[in-house]
């Protein structure tokens, strides 16, 4: 009994060591994040300076906020095909390199046009990283830990915002000219570190397969999976995934047709042709995606100091400091998520966050109608108020935040998964982009208060569409994904043609196939 304690003790050394490398990878690769939260953080304080010093009305500030989601749309669409072509890992440096030059160039800002410019600037390295970092963090991780791993971009993305808060916070005692310059500068300094970190990074396996670097891949695999088996099924799997031989030796590095490389053919495969396997795997990813935007997370965190002041609070430090106790909840509760993804699920946290967004949201609607209807301060409703925004950022991040990226860059086929993640984002950025240039108009439309009772009937919209659509993903690998989303066995076979997954074989219908990967 002693000497099998003993022989099952040592089995396990591995798996610590390996996941410790993939944490780290994943801790990397999740720092470009950071860009984005920091961003969001930093101008929901910055942007009543930027107001007060460069004279702006309230639509052009609806619009400097929010323009950034639109501006990332370019990197998006650049990073799938980028990160196809010069791999995950250097997508990362140039994400880092253009956020860097855009946030120099809005703290050198002189203008609103000048400022404009930089968040353009911004915007492409944000997209960039929105992108990549949950496709890379899913390509190093095990399936025993996926869901732990890829929800560090979100854990990332709170702690830019915490960041952006504390920022606003030690900056707002500068002279008006100088501290909001301060607050949008000091964001190129998480983009030095992170180009720097990347040299500690491998490449993505995945990737390297796609290019025939068997032999880099493997090795790779050895440092991040949970036992040496499980490396050698993750190269298979990926080999088959390729279309290359499972007898070619993984000592050698193969020639691979541009056919084969990830990219070619996609676009056809998304969106002109899609089998009903991937039309559902590219709807869940696009639903959930616009669900987390459209049920008004942005609207709460980037314009906190505004929702706060109409809750009756006033003074720029007293509506600051309550943006940090947002931030600070916010990265509380993700850290709290990551632990529960794979233990729990996906689905059960996703519903059980978009349950509770309902209700916070509602409270929040409810105290801002009173506030909005008294004359002073009306002490119940303050406390309504901020205790629904914490409970909403609570539930938030503990389920949809992070389920969002988990999922959309786990459940699409290794050939389809840089461009479809992509096509998520492009829909996450783009509703982010609408909610936030047009909360200010919204809300004095139909009332601060009617505003948070909309974006309640929007989650509970996403709560039907999550229970009824979405599937449960806990524990499988990448390579498991097809049979999940209900692939019939005539498509298994035709997708056995296309991208020879290992678990699919092929016993008719292989003329049809092959003339369909053509």
């Amino acid at each position: 009994m002693g000497e099998a304690k003993l022989v099952s003790e040592e089995a396990t050394l591995p798996k610590r060591r390996n996941t410790r490398f993939a944490s780290a990878c994943a801790v990397l690769a999740s720092m470009t994040s950071i860009l984005l939260g920091y961003d969001i953080g930093v101008m929901s304080g910055a942007a009543i300076f930027i107001q007060k010093d460069l004279h702006i009305s309230d639509i052009q500030v609806e619009v400097l906020l929010g323009i950034i989601n639109i501006y990332s749309l370019v990197g998006s669409f650049a990073a799938g095909r980028t990160s196809d072509w010069i791999g995950r890992r250097y997508t990362i440096v140039v994400a880092a390199g253009i956020f860097f030059l855009g946030a120099l160039l809005m703290g050198f800002a002189t203008n609103y046009i000048f400022l404009m410019f930089g968040r353009f600037v911004a915007g492409i390295g944000i997209g960039y990283a929105l992108m990549i970092a949950p496709v890379y963090t899913a390509e190093v991780s095990p399936a025993s830990a996926r869901g732990f791993l890829t929800s560090f971009p979100e854990v990332f993305i709170n702690s830019g915002i915490l960041l952006g808060y504390v920022s606003n916070f030690a900056f707002s005692h500068l002279s008006l000219h100088i501290g909001w310059r301060l607050m949008l500068g000091v964001g190129a300094v998480p983009s030095v570190f992170l180009a720097l970190g990347v040299l500690a990074m491998p490449e993505s396996p995945r990737w390297l397969v796609l290019q025939g670097r068997l032999a880099d891949a493997a090795y790779v695999l050895d440092r991040i999976s949970d036992t040496p088996e499980e490396a050698r099924l993750r190269l298979e799997e990926m080999k088959s995934a390729a279309g290359i031989p499972s007898d070619t030796p993984t000592a050698n590095n193969i020639p691979i047709s541009r056919t084969n490389r990830g990219g070619s053919g996609v676009w056809r495969d998304l969106y002109l042709h899609p089998t009903p396997a991937v039309r559902r795997v590219l709807i869940s990813a696009i639903g959930i995606h616009f669900f987390q935007q459209a049920s008004g997370i942005d609207s709460v965190v980037l314009y906190s100091p505004h929702v706060f002041e109409k809750a009756g609070i006033s003074g720029d430090n007293a509506l600051l400091g309550m943006t940090v106790a947002v931030g600070f909840t916010k990265t509380i509760f993700i850290l709290v998520a990551t632990f529960l993804l794979d233990r729990i699920g996906r689905r059960p946290l996703l519903l059980t966050s978009v349950g509770g967004m309902i209700f916070s949201l509602m409270g929040l609607g409810i105290g801002l109608t009173a506030a909005d209807h008294h004359e002073g301060k009306l002490m119940w409703a303050v406390g309504v108020c901020f205790s629904s925004i914490l409970a909403y950022v609570a539930f938030f991040s503990i389920g949809l935040g992070p389920v969002t990226w988990v999922y959309s860059s786990e459940i699409f086929p290794t050939r389809l998964r840089a461009q479809g993640a992509a096509a998520g984002v492009v829909v996450n950025r783009v509703t982010s982009g609408i909610i936030t240039m047009t909360f200010i108009s919204l809300y004095k439309a139909i009332s601060i208060g009617g505003s948070f009772f909309l974006y309640a009937g929007v989650a509970a919209a996403a709560w039907v569409f999550f229970y009824g659509y979405l599937r449960e993903t806990r524990g499988m690998t990448l390579e498991e994904m097809g049979k999940l989303f209900g692939f019939s066995k005539e498509e298994m076979e035709e997708e056995d043609e296309i991208v020879k997954t290992k678990e699919m074989t092929t016993k008719n219908g292989t003329g049809e196939a092959a003339a369909a990967a053509l």
